[in-house]
């Protein structure tokens, strides 16, 4: 009788660790407002960039000197699995504004949802990371112009507007198994950054891009929309098309791309550049660069730049550029100048 109220008790003292172990779990993701779980924890990371400009071209009294070329701070993470999030803001000197804020359904790898605020789908340049341009800021003259959200923008938002998008990758070849395609297509209110809608009216943009071999891309842009002036009280549209090669390995980077823009009935710019770099060391990258914008398609209007880049990274979070840039600008009383930019990263 003994030997049978110890088990009795040793049963008893067993139920509550039973209970408390969690039920098989089938891979099934619950949904609900009460629902806790299945959430990443956030991840919050930054970066800033440091700059020193110089600049003989008369006029220019130097250059710009020491300035915050950006400082960013974000949060990501993910919500049951399928929707990833980001929230980005950034200051420059006195500015502080949104930069991006998203959310993505990413369940299926060929057709993810994205809505917010985020990078337009023009350009191979425009979506990238400072950090991995390779170059001391993204294309003065195909870039900053093409993907800026009108003639003469500033590109103060990084070719950024809100709306949705559908990307996606599919069709698996070679012996990696890479993507032969990858596309985006989505809609934009046309206005830029941190604004809404002024005409009622909606921007087109997509790509179509082929990596025929792994790190190779090729691919075509199209934009179609109108801008309206809220202070003039005007409206024009304005339609592009750009073409663009890039390649990336562990020591190569090869980039280039061409773009023609029409803005209003008559008016017609184009604008290219392409650059080499290669990996010398795990630390030591140079690079070249040549670019071009013909305001009106006319080489007597053209401004073009030569570039060459050492970098020096050394580490995963510190890196050190410099820049000489010769300047070829038809449009300026002084026509050739010499600019230096000395620039320095890190991220956290």
């Amino acid at each position: 009788m003994k030997k049978i109220l110890s088990l009795v008790a040793a049963s008893l003292m067993l139920l509550p660790a039973m209970a408390a172990e969690p039920a098989e779990n089938n891979g099934d993701v619950e949904y609900g407002r009460k629902v806790t779980a299945y959430a990443s924890t956030p991840k919050f990371g930054g970066y800033f960039i440091g700059k020193y400009a110089y600049s003989d071209q008369d006029g220019a009294k130097g250059g710009t000197g020491f300035q915050q070329r950006l400082i960013r701070a974000y949060v990501d993470g993910t919500i049951l699995g399928d929707f990833k999030y980001r929230v980005q803001v950034q200051v420059n000197n006195n500015s502080f504004h949104m930069k991006d804020y998203f959310i993505e359904w990413q369940k299926y790898k060929f057709a993810m949802i994205k809505v917010g605020q985020f990078k337009r789908a023009f350009g191979f340049e425009n979506p990238m990371n400072p950090w991995d341009i390779s170059t001391g800021d993204y294309s003065v003259y195909y870039t900053k112009k093409m993907t800026g959200d009108y003639k003469g923008d500033s590109w103060s938002g990084g070719g950024r507007d809100q709306g949705i998008q559908v990307q996606g990758d599919f069709l698996k070849v070679g012996k990696d198994n890479h993507n032969l395609i990858h596309y985006q297509v989505g809609l934009w209110n046309g206005q830029g950054i941190n604004k809404a809608d002024a005409d009622g009216k909606k921007d087109l943009i997509g790509t179509i891009q082929f990596q025929p071999i792994k790190g190779l891309f090729i691919g075509a842009f199209g934009w179609k929309g109108d801008y309206y002036n809220t202070a003039m009280d005007v409206e024009s549209t304005c339609n592009k098309y750009s073409f663009g090669v890039k390649y990336d390995d562990d020591y190569w980077t090869i980039r280039g791309e061409w773009g023609h823009a029409q803005y209003g009935d008559d008016t017609n710019d184009d604008a290219w550049y392409i650059m080499t770099g290669y990996k010398l060391t795990d630390w030591f990258k140079i690079s070249g660069q040549y670019q071009t914008y013909r305001n009106g398609k006319t080489w007597a209007n053209a401004q073009c730049m030569y570039s060459i880049i050492p970098e020096f990274q050394l580490h995963k979070n510190l890196m050190f550029q410099i820049q000489y840039n010769w300047n070829d600008n038809r449009i300026s009383a002084d026509k050739h100048y010499n600019e230096l930019w000395a620039e320095f990263y890190v991220r956290f």
